[in-house]
């Protein structure tokens, strides 16, 4: 993901000691109401909830796996036997060589000399390509995922710590589709539209499967069906995408790795001050690395053909020493 500027404004901190009487109540973590009164609002409530989800010292200080600790070798075991058909589906969208509003930094191939060899070159993080961001790509507060201060982390020779080379024996474990557009009788969700929890648990229901620990998700919104149709458009101001409050349940569930066929955020972010909230809720508090851009086209019709949601996810990002990520060809085998 583009980093939108790393160091995020700080949050307001309540400064008042209260010593002789009890602390107000929290507010819920999932209020009722409509989407711009979900919690949090602002950023004083958005460093409430990261505070309260954060995953900070959950698997020891010197932790480099986040939520992908929570892929055991069981979890493995019960993701591989979910490859019952022997068929394979690439996640990954063909690479933008084009420029468009939501591709600023186009793919470039170039063949050599001789054409018998050739040289690619892609500033991959933001909005066109697909790709894995690392544990070290975001911060909060000029802290990375598990309290790592800026200074310990970032280098002018890439990530001291939680770079995607942490990931060199891959990912492997279950993969589940969440296609709202389908939950919804739609094509594809406009530009702006929020996710909430129960739109998660709605399509559970509906597609009778239940997200557990060690879980990949994949959240179709139909970007690339609309783009298709439509053309392009700057997804980076207007997107479909989760909203904030849904960083408690992906705690709950144990979600590992978070998927998109855009950038996770619902953009406006309907948080006030802070615009990827999610992406900093999942990477800096939680500890989830991210697959952004993926191609939710093809998967979503070979499970809706077979009926089946969940699937045996492989990723191998190469393991560049000290990368903030790398692109991905995720692939989801039935």
């Amino acid at each position: 993901m583009k980093r939108f500027g790393t160091a995020l404004a700080s949050a307001t901190i309540l400064t008042a000691v209260m010593s002789a009487q009890q602390p107000a109540p929290a507010p819920p973590l999932l209020s009722p109401g409509p989407a711009a009164a979900r919690f949090p609002r602002n950023l004083e409530e958005f460093d409430q909830m990261f505070n309260q989800v954060k995953n900070w010292g959950r698997w020891g200080p010197d932790d480099q796996l986040g939520a992908a600790n929570l892929i055991t070798e069981a979890k493995r075991k019960q993701a591989l036997s979910l490859a019952k058909n022997g068929v394979t589906v690439s996640l990954a969208h063909a690479p933008l060589k084009e420029q468009a509003p939501d591709n600023p930094n186009p793919f470039n191939h170039t063949m050599n000399r001789g054409l018998t060899t050739d040289t690619y070159s892609v500033s991959y993080h933001g909005y066109a390509h697909s790709h894995i961001d690392a544990l070290c790509h975001f911060l909060y507060k000029d802290q990375t995922y598990n309290g790592y201060a800026r200074a310990d982390v970032l280098t002018d020779k890439g990530c001291a710590k939680l770079a995607v080379d942490n990931l060199k024996n891959g990912v492997v474990t279950r993969g589940v589709l969440i296609d709202i557009p389908r939950l919804k009788n739609l094509p594809w969700l406009e530009p702006g539209t929020p996710v909430f929890v129960e739109d998660i648990e709605a399509w559970e229901k509906q597609a009778k499967v239940k997200i557990g620990p060690g879980d990949a998700i994949f959240l179709r919104t139909g970007r690339w069906a609309r783009r298709e149709k439509v053309g392009p458009w700057n997804v980076g101001q207007n997107e479909a995408g989760y909203h904030a409050s849904v960083a408690p349940w992906l705690k709950e569930r144990g979600v590992s790795f978070l998927g998109s066929d855009d950038a996770q955020d619902v953009t406006p972010s309907l948080v006030t001050g802070i615009n990827l909230p999610v992406h900093t809720l999942a990477i800096t508090a939680l500890g989830i690395d991210i697959l952004d851009n993926q191609d939710l086209e093809a998967v979503a019709q070979t499970a809706a053909r077979l009926n089946r949601w969940e699937f045996l996810l492989t990723v191998a990002p190469v393991p560049v020493t000290g990368g903030t990520g790398f692109p991905a060809n995720a692939l989801a085998i039935f």
